[in-house]
């Protein structure tokens, strides 16, 4: 490119000596034809500036032959030389000073310079950069030392200020870094230091901001990256975790021994008001078919009466008569039956006097005969009038007694056959 721009230059200056009779660019025309020498004799001159393995973070380095350098705190990044015509990099942003002074700042693309009078002053890159912060001690709240280092992230949004607000922005900004740094620690405990890291580096990159707005540069975040606390204050930390994990499985025991016990009493609980409610059931239902039970044997004494009673109104002598038998049947058979089992044995009084024991009997018959008599007088006093109802009334006392005798000879005999047998 430097052989083209002095061919170039010749030929201008051969026109210019055609038309005017000499040379105007003379002097020019030799300055470009000394630039190789000049540029062989920077390649062969040993560099004494300090190296450095980190790239550049917000400068770019370029050699005379636009090759990059990697530069670092103590050493500036080399500058593009003045070759009239340059090609500035995408996402770059080269500073032009005119005889010293601030002149343009140049887009990415095509730019021509004008040697000796232009020179390229700063070059600065509009890239995002990682800044790394060393290490360094800082306190908390509650005296305890912690050994912090981070990463920040920068990016160059203003390359005048970049260049002429701050002699290194680089520099100052992670010493700014550091300090923000300390004084966000200052005023937590390590507990909060621990668990709050995200709001630290809120803190610190809020602060950075602040203070970085005069020198062109934005802190897009800061990211603690290593925290180190002094071994004894680490071995109370695993100590009170060990702690903490041996209260808390006590607690989940606990809980659990109490959960248990509340569903044991809930189980005993249930139990009792499903066995007091099953009983509750069992008793009703008893009582209901006890009840059922009652009201039906009551229904079926009822019917039986009611048929005694009609047949007796049915068949009136015939039927008071098998009464009388039936009841002096029943007599004599309960009395045959006290003696059958047993030592003790209980007998009538004068169970030696047949006699009165038939006149007992037949006394029980008279008063049942003299109940139905007086029922069938009823019923006739329904029928007749009131003088004729005393003489059937009569009449039917007196008809009772043949049949009561008749009954009384027939239990004399059953008692007798009773006797044999024994």
């Amino acid at each position: 490119m430097v052989s083209s721009a002095v061919r170039l230059a010749r030929a201008s200056s051969r026109g210019i000596t055609h038309a005017t009779g000499r040379s105007a660019f003379s002097p020019f025309v030799q300055t470009l034809a000394a630039l190789p020498q000049l540029r062989s004799y920077n390649s062969s001159r040993p560099s004494y500036a300090p190296s450095s393995n980190s790239p550049s973070l917000l400068g770019l380095g370029f050699s005379p032959s636009g090759s990059s350098s990697t530069p670092s705190y103590f050493q500036k990044p080399s500058l593009p030389a003045n070759t009239i015509i340059r090609f500035v990099p995408q996402q770059t942003a080269w500073i032009v000073e005119r005889m010293g002074k601030f002149n343009r700042i140049l887009q990415p693309g095509l730019a021509i310079l004008i040697p000796f009078i232009d020179r390229i002053a700063y070059v600065k890159s509009l890239k995002e950069a990682a800044i790394e912060i060393p290490s360094q001690s800082a306190i908390t709240a509650d005296n305890v030392t912690l050994e912090l280092d981070g990463v920040l992230y920068t990016r160059v949004f203003d390359a005048y200020k970049a260049s002429y607000g701050v002699e290194d922005a680089e520099y100052a900004i992670s010493q700014l870094a550091q300090t923000t740094m300390r004084s966000e620690i200052g005023q937590l405990t390590l507990d909060h230091v621990l668990k709050e890291r995200a709001n630290l580096n809120a803190n610190i990159t809020a602060a950075i901001n602040e203070a970085a707005q005069d020198w062109g540069v934005v802190c897009l975040r800061y990211e603690i990256r290593d925290i180190h606390a002094p071994a004894p204050v680490v071995e109370a930390m695993h100590r009170q975790v060990t702690a903490e994990r041996s209260k808390r499985a006590e607690i989940l025991d606990s809980e659990g021994q109490r959960q248990s016990a509340i569903n044991i009493a809930e189980g005993k609980k249930q139990s009792v008001i499903l066995a007091s409610e099953a009983l509750k059931a069992e008793q009703i239902n008893r009582a209901t078919g006890e009840a059922e039970a009652i009201l039906l044997k009551a229904q079926a004494t009822a019917e039986g009466i009611n048929a005694v009673a009609r047949s007796l109104q049915q068949g009136e002598d015939a039927a008071q008569g098998a009464i009388n038998l039936r009841v002096a049947e029943k007599y004599v058979d309960a009395f045959g039956k006290l003696a059958k089992e047993g030592t003790a044995v209980v007998v009538p009084g004068n169970v030696g006097d047949i006699g009165s024991m038939i006149a007992t009997a037949m006394s029980v018959y008279g008063k049942v005969s003299e109940g139905q008599a007086k029922q069938l007088a009823r019923k006739l006093v329904m029928d007749e009038s009131g003088k004729s109802s005393e003489i059937h009334a009569n009449n039917s006392v007196g008809s009772g007694s043949p049949g009561s005798s008749e009954v009384a000879s027939e239990v004399l005999d059953s008692f007798e056959k009773t006797t044999e047998r024994r």
